[in-house]
């Protein structure tokens, strides 16, 4: 077998570096690595558009994607810190009934991810975490525009969250960021301190899309 020059093995190691980096990407912020139970600054509350992701032939047979009948879903409660996010802060056992969770988060996998993954790093047992996760899900009133959406839409971002702040007047534009792909919405986050109210967010991409496109509610 032919040895690899010098210059052409960096090449593939950088290569591989990038590869590497590209799939530990999460909601814009750098992850930190595993964390501390309760050693964070604020949360990330992020609601993804279901029907964006519904759209993928690759999430057809996704709970939440069975019946279309989804608009804003919540993807998660995430610890932050102002630089990063911690992960997998513990080995605690999740919820006894994840079922319980299925008007906000229709499958029963994110629920266990989202606990492993980011719930381990909040301080709280899984009762108290998906008991928060509830309150800061309550707490935001979706617009009337995405409860109900008739047919698909385009809209500027920073109209996304004007129509928000409109609903929420207790977040500003700072306190929000809206995620897309493509040029298609994917998801609007808020950020919260630990106790809930609203906090500017830190470090978290924002969509620089011009417009995004909002595909409908079947």
């Amino acid at each position: 077998m032919k040895k690899l020059s010098v210059p052409m093995a960096l090449v593939l190691l950088l290569l591989l570096i990038v590869a590497a980096a590209g799939h530990s990407k999460h909601h814009g912020s750098k992850r930190a690595g595993q964390g501390t139970p309760g050693v964070f600054d604020y949360y990330l509350l992020t609601l993804s558009w279901s029907p964006e992701f519904c759209h993928s032939a690759a999430h057809a047979e996704k709970p939440e994607c069975q019946s279309g009948h989804y608009g804003f879903v919540v993807h998660g409660l995430w610890p932050q810190y102002v630089e990063g996010y911690p992960e997998n802060c513990s080995n605690a056992p999740g919820l006894s009934n994840p079922a319980e969770m299925a008007d906000i988060m229709p499958d029963a996998g994110l629920v266990a991810h989202e606990w492993t993954t980011h719930g381990t790093c909040s301080g709280l047992d899984a009762e108290g975490y998906f008991k928060l996760l509830r309150q800061a899900f309550a707490s935001v009133k979706v617009p009337g525009r995405f409860a109900a959406p008739r047919g698909s839409f385009s809209i500027p971002p920073q109209d996304v969250k004007n129509e928000f702040i409109q609903d929420n007047p207790n977040f500003r534009a700072e306190d929000m960021t809206v995620s897309c792909g493509n040029n298609y919405l994917t998801a609007v986050s808020f950020c919260m301190a630990k106790d809930l109210k609203p906090t500017a967010c830190q470090s978290v991409r924002d969509c620089r899309a011009n417009v995004v496109r909002v595909t409908p509610v079947r």
